[in-house]
């Protein structure tokens, strides 16, 4: 395994909706309340826990990756690092002839900074290996949620992340043993939702888990009430975000994900059910690596 330093800690349009009668007809709670409040980690537990998530991107890397591949980079904090030793990994030759493809404009940004030449992902890419942050993780079957994070640009990468997962021949999650699930996977799905008759869907979904969760139109920024406010998030497509809030444990991430893929209107959704997933779980100065097979952290 090659050595590297440890990392540093560094610090639209406007649409009108149309009158709805009927919904939001519950009391909705701002999505920060609907999760549970946290206290503030001290700065060494932060530098432990990136530590902890460096180690975790250099076995992905260093298990999965071979001279020769065509690898999918993916996003968030962990993916950066595993990009990161990628690149050290090429610099100093103990990697060669590796193809990597972006999923998103931050994990081409992290290519650039890392001196990976990468090409966008292109529907039909054929990857050998893809990793990638998983903000959710379900025990059992290792189905995970992306997709929550709302980026800079504002733009969704669960679309791309999710058909370069789809493509790839392994994939492996990197996370932190918080996000790795064993009693059901509580808060946010993203779902892309068409903007023609918009609210007809988010309605229908609405139904669709009546008492279960609660479905918010993503603004563009800022925190914004169940419609998005006066500056809703509009991707390039066009097409809307909303967040479906579960307030109460998701017992079968695949269940959900086949009802939502029945919506009438719905484009996608951040749930990513891999035929072949693995998980790489940073926990306190160790990392386990996980399949379908061996998927119950002992």
């Amino acid at each position: 395994m090659e050595a590297m330093p440890r990392p540093s800690v560094a610090p639209s349009l406007q649409l009108q909706a149309r009158p709805c009668p009927r919904w939001p007809r519950r009391k909705h709670c701002p999505p920060s309340s609907v999760a549970s409040r946290r206290v503030a980690c001290s700065a060494s537990a932060a530098d432990a826990d990136v530590v902890d998530l460096f180690d975790a991107a250099k076995l992905t890397v260093d298990k999965f990756v071979t001279s020769g591949m065509v690898v999918g980079l993916g996003s968030g904090p962990a993916s950066a690092l595993a990009i990161q030793y990628l690149g050290t990994r090429l610099r100093r030759g103990s990697l060669a002839g590796i193809t990597a493809v972006t999923s998103s404009v931050l994990s081409a940004s992290e290519a650039d900074k890392a001196g990976i030449r990468a090409n966008s992902y292109q529907e039909g890419t054929q990857i050998d290996f893809a990793f990638t942050d998983a903000e959710a993780i379900e025990e059992g079957t290792l189905a995970a949620v992306i997709g929550r994070r709302k980026t800079e640009s504002g733009e969704p990468s669960f679309m791309a992340e999710k058909a370069m997962a789809k493509s790839a021949h392994k994939l492996a999650f990197i996370t932190g043993n918080d996000k790795y699930v064993t009693t059901g996977v509580e808060g946010s799905i993203p779902v892309l939702i068409k903007s023609g008759n918009w609210i007809d869907t988010a309605e229908e979904i609405d139904d669709l888990f009546l008492g279960d969760a609660e479905v918010w139109r993503r603004p563009s920024f800022g925190t914004a009430g169940p419609l998005g406010g006066d500056h809703p998030l509009v991707t390039k497509e066009g097409h809307h975000v909303l967040d479906v809030i579960f307030t109460t444990p998701i017992q079968d991430l695949g269940q959900v994900a086949e009802k939502l893929d029945k919506v009438d209107g719905v484009v996608d959704h951040g749930i990513i059910c891999s035929n072949q997933p693995y998980a790489v779980i940073a926990s306190k100065g160790e990392v386990q690596v996980l399949d379908e097979k061996s998927s119950v952290i002992q």
